[in-house]
């Protein structure tokens, strides 16, 4: 595979950020994206709903279908599988890009926002993921990707924000687990990480403002990679937990300033990622 030209991506949020920049490459291409999103009206402190994100899509050459639903609702899900399935013929890719941050320490985390980040991160890649897979075996080259690190439980990071990583190796426990469990079916599922922080509005209100927003990459670097890995044959690449740059440098990219979100800041510079450093 070379190209997303006609296939159908469902996702879960996109509106902003990674997962959009992502469907934008993809559109790019003429491929079909189906958003899952909650952002119907606009929020006073982030850019972007699911209809402006719809709007980009098309503008870049896509074709493109919002639908306003939670990813935590079991009717949602089957809903918008059978929404895109209705309207584009099908499924190839289930994107899971919707995920909740917060990186209080134990005692300080509300069992609310425990019980958020476990229902959209895990639960939410587990039954996206588990309604699509009637579709997606019918599906050419056919993968589940989850925006999500590798498992790495080092201490200082375990440690320092325990709720928050529990959920995000959830959704990449998921991952692999359905990766094996479909192997046979042809289904192609991986996680995808970067090394560095992207600027998005969880790095600027969450991570440290403005300064670590200069020290990042942006969005740009995540999409590219992404979409290597959905036009690699479902068959080549399964099972694995991918590094964002390990993947562009396998594809031969081997200078990624243009990514960084300010011009001329260099690789020492760039602030790590808080799962891999």
């Amino acid at each position: 595979m070379s190209t997303l030209a006609g296939k159908t991506i469902l996702m879960s949020g996109g509106s902003r950020g990674i997962g959009l920049a992502i469907a934008l490459r993809a559109a790019a291409d003429g491929a079909n994206i189906a958003m899952l999103a909650k952002t119907d009206t606009p929020h006073p402190k982030l850019e972007g709903t699911v209809h402006t994100a719809a709007e980009q899509i098309r503008a870049a050459g896509g074709q493109a279908l919002p639908i306003v639903g939670d990813v935590r609702d079991d009717d949602d899900i089957t809903e918008a599988v059978l929404k895109t399935q209705g309207e584009f013929g099908g499924i190839d890719i289930v994107l899971n890009n919707a995920s909740v941050i917060d990186l209080s320490r134990s005692l300080d985390l509300g069992v609310k926002k425990y019980d958020l980040m476990q229902d959209v991160n895990v639960r939410g890649t587990f039954m996206l993921s588990r309604a699509a897979v009637p579709i997606l075996r019918d599906a050419e080259n056919p993968h589940i990707l989850s925006l999500s690190p590798p498992l790495n439980p080092t201490p200082r990071w375990l440690g320092a924000h325990t709720g928050y990583t529990l959920a995000k190796f959830g959704m990449t426990m998921v991952t692999l687990g359905l990766a094996a469990e479909f192997a046979r079916d042809g289904i192609a599922a991986n996680t995808l990480w970067p090394r560095t922080t992207i600027a998005t509005a969880a790095v600027q209100n969450l991570l440290g403002g403005d300064q670590v927003m200069a020290a990042s990459r942006t969005a740009d670097i995540y999409a590219d990679a992404a979409y290597e890995v959905l036009t690699t044959p479902a068959g080549e690449r399964t099972g694995q937990t991918l590094i964002v740059e390990e993947v562009l440098e396998a594809a031969g990219v081997t200078d990624f300033s243009r990514y960084a979100a300010v011009p001329g800041t260099p690789d020492s510079a760039l602030f790590p990622d808080i799962f891999l450093d």
